[in-house]
């Protein structure tokens, strides 16, 4: 069995008397990708900062390719990727000037701005300024720049926040596809619709505390409600909703009297989603 890609063994960090992040442990296997779920404040960019060698951490430390980061953070570094939610592109530059700036400080030899230009949706647009692009198209580039040096593990915080649905949907397509050429995914967000779509697994972090970690299946397994939910023509002719919680004792007869004896109009499973799971947990909501 392969080692995991990234290991945190305690890691703790406290900005004077303030936890921000307060002795968490996981493990991230090589080719996963896993949600890193929280609230603005919850400890993700801090954990984040000190997986990638930005901060050292107070107690604990994080295993990146099998090194500590602490010890070793320039040869992981050339190694990983990173794509902020802020961007920090050279703006009066072109892409293509962005891209081989990156390659040339990374040492990549024979790099291809234009191929990967091309892949994140941004092809015919090498020679453009950076200062034109709309957000969606900057967010593209700092995804591509990320790619550069062809990293083992691709860190990403709230890569899609706010892009317009063509371009968070161009993203996801490069997060897969990264993970598909066995790049290991470390998402930030505070989205769960984006982690329930992309993640293998998800962490949810709550004032600097891990309080769950787990497939999405599974979470909605463990804490949320079976059910089946109808609308229906009622007396009156109007609409009315019927929810018919599953696994009860009665469930099959509940649905069997629901179609024989009602004017069904549509039917659907419903199941708990992942912020309705973080709220039953933490009592607190993910935005």
């Amino acid at each position: 069995m392969s080692q995991p890609a990234i290991v945190s063994e305690n890691l703790t960090y406290h900005y004077g008397d303030l936890v921000a992040v307060d002795h968490i442990s996981f493990e991230v296997g090589e080719g996963e990708i896993l949600g890193f779920l929280g609230p603005n404040g919850a400890g993700k960019s801090t954990a984040v900062k000190m997986l990638t060698g930005q901060l050292l951490p107070k107690e604990g430390r994080a295993t990146l390719l099998g090194q500590d980061i602490a010890h070793h953070a320039k040869q992981i570094q050339a190694q990983i990727g990173v794509c902020f939610e802020l961007t920090n592109l050279y703006e009066p530059m072109t892409a293509a000037e962005n891209l081989n700036l990156f390659a040339r400080l990374f040492g990549v030899r024979n790099f291809n701005a234009d191929a990967l230009l091309e892949r994140v949706g941004l092809g015919g647009k090498g020679k453009v300024r950076v200062e034109t692009y709309s957000k969606g198209m900057k967010q593209r580039l700092m995804v591509a720049r990320a790619l550069i040096n062809r990293p083992r593990i691709l860190f990403l915080d709230e890569p899609t926040d706010g892009l317009d649905p063509v371009s968070s949907e161009t993203i996801r397509n490069i997060i897969k596809e990264a993970q598909t050429n066995g790049t290991t995914v470390f998402l930030t967000t505070h989205d769960m619709v984006e982690a329930d779509k992309l993640s293998n697994r998800v962490a949810f972090i709550n004032k600097g505390k891990i309080v769950a970690l787990d497939t999405p299946y599974a979470l909605k397994q463990q804490y949320g409600k079976r059910a089946l939910k109808a609308e229906l023509v009622g007396a009156n002719g109007q609409l009315e909703s019927r929810e018919i919680v599953m696994d009860a004792p009665d469930t099959a007869a509940q649905i069997s009297r629901l179609f024989a004896e009602e004017k069904v109009v549509t039917v659907h499973s419903e199941e708990a989603t992942l912020e309705d799971i973080f709220i039953q947990i933490t009592g607190r909501g993910l935005v």
